[in-house]
């Protein structure tokens, strides 16, 4: 039994989770910074406020703050912002050009001289006119 799960903890699919759960906690750590201590207050700076959760709205008796909402939507927007364009698009680039052009496979036919049809290259005469190729 203890052997068991030795050879579960040792598999590799278990390592890169949690090597990937322990690198996406420090990437969100940065991500949030970036966002809340640069572009929140590049925000801010532009609409005059530090933030919207002075906003708030009374309906019937009832508070609704409405506010705190709408940071959490910038603050998500901002996120998705900072992941796709400092990483998705520099990766697929990266991706694309280690990639590189996917390689010309040799031709199988060639054209007729005469009347420009296709022929298999191994032909000697064109099915259709007949003419030597």
């Amino acid at each position: 039994m203890i052997k068991g799960f030795r050879d579960f903890i040792m598999r590799g699919n278990v390592i890169d989770l949690a090597v990937a759960v322990i690198i996406g906690a420090a990437f969100t750590a940065i991500v949030n910074s970036f966002v809340t201590n640069v572009l929140t207050p590049l925000i801010a700076s532009l609409v005059g406020k530090p933030d919207f959760s002075a906003l708030v709205l009374y309906l019937h008796g009832g508070k609704v703050n409405y506010g705190i909402f709408l940071n959490s939507v910038i603050s998500f927007l901002l996120q998705a912002a900072v992941v796709y364009f400092v990483i998705v698009v520099p990766m697929n680039y990266v991706m694309k050009q280690l990639k590189g052009k996917p390689p010309v496979a040799d031709p199988t036919e060639k054209t007729c001289v005469q009347c420009k049809s296709l022929v298999p290259i191994t032909a000697t005469r064109c099915k259709f006119c007949t003419q030597p190729v």
